[in-house]
């Protein structure tokens, strides 16, 4: 096995995977250049994060700051239809390590973590980076314009470069990386609303729809609502994702008692790929972290949990810097991102909404009350992130969702 001596790195991305990775390589002692200068839409997905993120929030030394601009996350209510509803709190998660988290503006989220960088030391520049293939190997390195452009701190090549500019994909697209696409061909569409009341204050909400799905994120001062249906299906209601999203919101019986006389106090934002994993994650002198490398679906809001979790993974094999480091950095984040998928495909198939609705009525019994003490720990703290690539609760899960569901035809709760 091989091993490369990397003393100086170039991030593509200031986002929570970017920004992260920079914090814990500078810390560390590299020389660390994050190139940070790509338009941000006006909101971005990934405003509600689940508790398991919390211990990376206190690593980075930022959870005090986030908390002072957030809402109290205590849960998650998932909504069935119009008069069915199902809450758990993260305290009642036995044996979890963090019963708390927080529901976040991204704008300032992710400045945080960019300011949490700029003191560990690396260098940001506010300048896009632009990358090129080194001849027809699997290397890479920075264009001469993009070296100029960070001539301050930059002076020559760095050893390695590291791709987290999200789902534009600029390493993968460069290199010809394979995609692998999720099966479903679904639109979110996704705006800030005021006037909007939530089942229990500080929860995230899921609500099952008429067709698809959507989120209630309480936000200080409003709420962000965003719903996933069929591309086709959603077409049908305007051109424009703003028409969509109005109109939308006014026809689902669910939700429009409660959205049609909301106010939308921002732009719609409209995302159409955002089940995707990259077939390979590293390179000759490159990586990929976060949602370059792959994205699920944000039902269960992994996305930047995912983004910490393999920025921290990845800082450790750049240190290493041994061939084996890389290749189980690889391995560690496609099982990862193929756990979180085995989940969601439950979700849209009715089984885990299923399973959930009968655990409500079997906790009651006194064989349930025996049973649950078992699964109390380890199946809601898949939800909460921390038990999310467990095998043990992950196969507690496939199979009480295929063989416990006491005769329930899940299809009564699939998401159309």
């Amino acid at each position: 096995m091989g091993k490369r001596r990397i003393r100086s790195v170039a991030i593509l991305g200031g986002g929570p995977a970017g920004a992260s990775l920079a914090t814990y390589l500078a810390r560390a002692g590299l020389e660390v250049t994050l190139f940070s200068a790509g338009k941000r839409p006006p909101i971005i997905v990934g405003e509600s994060l689940v508790p398991a993120i919390v211990p990376f929030l206190r690593e980075l030394g930022i959870e005090e700051e986030v908390r002072s601009y957030s809402v109290y996350k205590g849960g998650a209510t998932f909504v069935l239809g119009r008069d069915e509803a199902m809450s758990f709190r993260f305290y009642e998660v036995r044996g979890a390590a963090t019963t708390y988290s927080y529901n976040v503006p991204r704008d300032k989220f992710d400045e945080s973590i960019l300011d949490a960088a700029r003191r560990a030391g690396a260098h940001v520049v506010a300048h896009g980076a632009r990358v090129e293939r080194v001849g027809d190997s699997d290397r890479v390195r920075l264009s001469d314009e993009t070296l100029a452009a960070a001539s301050d701190v930059l002076s020559s090549q760095p050893d390695f470069i590291v791709d987290a500019g999200g789902r534009r994909r600029v390493l993968p697209r460069l290199m010809g990386v394979e995609a692998v696409e999720g099966e479903r061909k679904d639109t979110a569409l996704h705006a800030h609303i005021e006037g909007v009341e939530v089942e229990i204050p500080g929860n995230v909400h899921t609500d099952r729809l008429e067709h698809g799905w959507c989120w209630r994120i309480p936000l200080p001062g409003r709420v962000s609502l965003g719903f996933v249906v069929d591309t086709e299906y959603i077409m049908k209601f305007g051109n424009s994702p703003e028409e969509q999203f109005d109109n939308y919101i006014r026809h689902d019986p669910v939700i429009s008692p409660w959205a049609a006389p909301a106010t939308r106090v921002t732009p719609v934002v409209k995302y159409t790929n955002y089940q995707l994993c990259s077939a390979r994650g590293v390179g000759a002198n490159w990586a990929l972290v976060g949602d370059t490398f792959g994205f699920v679906d944000p039902v269960f809001s992994s996305g930047v949990l995912i983004a910490l979790q393999s920025a921290e993974l990845l800082s450790r094999a750049i240190l290493s810097g041994s061939d084996r480091a890389f290749q189980r950095y690889e391995r560690e984040v496609s099982r990862i991102i193929t756990a979180w998928q085995q989940v969601i495909g439950l979700f849209y198939n009715g089984r885990l909404l299923t399973m959930f609705k009968v655990g409500q009525f079997v906790r009651k019994t006194r064989l349930g009350r025996v049973m649950d003490f078992h699964f109390s720990k380890y199946m809601p703290r898949i939800f909460t992130g921390e038990a999310a690539t467990s095998r043990y609760s992950l196969g507690l899960v496939r199979f009480m969702a295929n063989y416990g569901l006491i005769g329930n035809d899940p299809r009564e709760l699939e998401i159309r």
